[in-house]
């Protein structure tokens, strides 16, 4: 009877992970535009943080954000936190919102932080694609010394280009920790390999 019970629970644990995970954007990339624009491009780019994201964090374990090459270094889960930083400072700028750093981050668990990680992604994602004019996406900084802002440029360098920087350092941190990348992500194709 035990073990009837074990399994029912081990195959509705499977189910609702399974359901959630799929839920989340990036699972696979978004088909490309028929045509190139500055906006597309620029989705694009994010497209492809968004889903290098989703696999460099897809099932790691607490063993996995704990770990850290040595005492100089992040953790998984620091280099992760700071992901999340830098897409509210992605889609931010989309949305036309300053980067208020005189307000409190709010305290989230590591599947609340990827989830809106990979939300921020896909929603500045969503608004570029649609543009005509990325130009109007300025990245601004609030703090009690005042207002900063920046081109979308220093987006492209900055915030977009670091995250992808992080999600590389998020897989070679999981591979040391004995979980390696899912071998299937084709990056280069956007999707699972069958």
């Amino acid at each position: 009877m035990r073990s009837v019970v074990f399994i029912l629970i081990a195959l509705f644990s499977f189910n609702v992970t399974a359901q959630e995970t799929e839920k989340l954007p990036y699972y696979q990339i978004p088909e490309y535009p028929e045509s190139y624009t500055a906006g597309a491009v620029a989705a694009r780019l994010v497209d492809g943080l968004g889903f290098r994201y989703y696999w460099a964090t897809e099932a790691l374990r607490d063993e996995d954000l704990a770990f850290k090459p040595n005492e100089d270094a992040r953790t998984t889960a620091e280099t992760i936190d700071h992901i999340y930083g830098l897409s509210n400072v992605i889609v931010n700028s989309t949305l036309k919102q300053p980067n208020d750093r005189t307000k409190e981050r709010p305290e989230l668990t590591y599947t609340e932080k990827r989830k809106q990680t990979l939300i921020n992604l896909k929603t500045a994602a969503d608004i570029l694609r649609t543009s005509k004019d990325i130009s109007q996406f300025m990245i601004i900084f609030k703090s009690d010394k005042g207002t900063s802002e920046f081109p979308f440029w220093n987006n492209i360098n900055g915030p977009i280009a670091d995250a992808i920087w992080h999600c590389g350092q998020v897989v070679l941190l999981r591979r040391s920790s004995g979980n390696p990348f899912n071998s299937k992500a084709s990056l280069f194709r956007g999707k699972l390999r069958d």
